[in-house]
């Protein structure tokens, strides 16, 4: 693991945090659920290429966003199969403590709907545009 992402993990665990990030001597965190935060970032245009992030949960839409922000280390608490192979496939080093067949949704009665939504993404632009749609869905239906 990489001297960032311990800085990063350092971070997740001591202040209570969902996700860490960081870039040299940049550091982003947030408390945000889901991938919320990351989105944000996205929308930010925050220049994250290279940088080392630690995260409590990453599914595969969190792995396509990580990908997208260009994060060249991730440390997940719970990683899904899905996740694994999405940052695998954009060579994005993945350390995790927990290896899990498919992230649950937050009930914990089914799977992620985020997950589920980028089950069949082609790239990081489509699943993007996917976890768009569906929270747009889950906003209208609440």
């Amino acid at each position: 693991m990489r001297a960032e992402t311990e800085r990063a993990l350092a971070l997740l665990r001591g202040r209570g945090l969902t996700c860490a990030v960081c870039c040299g001597e940049r550091m982003l965190e947030s408390t945000a659920r889901g991938v919320k935060p990351l989105l944000e970032w996205l929308d930010g245009q925050a220049d994250l290429r290279g940088a080392s992030a630690a995260d409590k949960v990453v599914g595969a839409g969190a792995a396509y966003l990580y990908a997208l922000l260009g994060v060249g280390e991730v440390y997940a608490e719970i990683v899904s199969e899905a996740a694994r192979k999405v940052l695998e496939r954009y060579e994005i080093s993945l350390v995790f403590g927990t290896l899990v067949p498919r992230i649950r949704n937050r009930a914990g009665d089914g799977f992620c709907p985020i997950e589920q939504a980028v089950a069949d993404a082609t790239d990081p632009t489509d699943a993007l545009s996917r976890i768009r749609a569906r929270l747009r869905e889950l906003q209208s239906s609440t």
